[in-house]
């Protein structure tokens, strides 16, 4: 399987659309956009909306905390569910990944680093 190019839109988009899901189904209510991005060897997605009735009512209680908390947790529980998708709709491994909530504006960032695509030397 080739690596997801820079210019390939129609891949970033399936990328954004599958990682929706993947929060749709796990978390009850997934994020209402996402764009993707991926420059060189990172592959970075942005989400917006992410958050849950349960997360907004904590956040309006001014339990921040307890939000960042919960999804940190279950991001980590959910790593290799999340690396999975990555390293199936690129080809590539991923070798880091990294996720961040965002209260104002609320947002979510999904960020993975990919194991250098191999280089042709020309040989």
């Amino acid at each position: 399987m080739e690596h997801v190019p820079k210019s390939d839109g129609g891949s970033r988009g399936k990328i954004s659309t599958a990682l929706v899901g993947l929060h749709t189904r796990h978390y009850g209510k997934g994020p209402t956009a996402a764009k993707t991005w991926m420059v060189d060897d990172t592959l970075v997605c942005i989400l917006r909306d992410p958050f849950t009735q349960v997360e907004l009512t904590l956040i309006g209680e001014g339990q921040e905390d307890a939000v960042y908390e919960m999804r940190d947790r279950f991001q980590q529980a959910m790593r290799g569910a999340f690396t999975r998708l990555i390293e199936e709709e690129t080809g590539r491994n991923v070798i880091a990944y990294m996720h961040q909530v965002n209260i104002d504006p609320d947002l979510s960032v999904d960020v993975f680093v990919l194991e250098p695509a191999a280089v042709s030397n020309g040989t």
